[in-house]
């Protein structure tokens, strides 16, 4: 059975940082690559290659374009199951003011 997994990641161009995310489908157990961030970073519209393999710093494939992606793993890592997160907050009522 596949589960998604969140890709945290920031988009540094010159001064200015963007933080962004993506997802990706893994098997059971299976955790994140270099290759499955590199797709899931080209879904998002980002042409990259691999810069720095320890790290997870794609640069750019076109020379011309000038930013720099770091893939921020471990980022906000959730403890425990979105699917039925989901499921007990659709019991919930929703906060009304008086």
């Amino acid at each position: 059975m596949k589960k998604e997994h969140i890709v945290h990641f920031k988009v540094m161009r010159g001064t200015s940082t963007e933080r962004m995310r993506g997802l990706v489908y893994l098997e059971e157990n299976e955790q994140p690559t270099s290759r499955h961030f590199e797709q899931c970073l080209k879904q998002c519209g980002f042409e990259v290659r691999l810069a720095n393999k320890e790290q997870f710093i794609y640069k750019p494939v076109d020379p011309s374009e000038d930013y720099t992606i770091d893939v921020l793993e471990n980022y906000g890592r959730q403890n425990g199951d979105l699917q039925s997160d989901y499921l007990a907050r659709s019991f919930m009522k929703p906060n009304r003011p008086i």
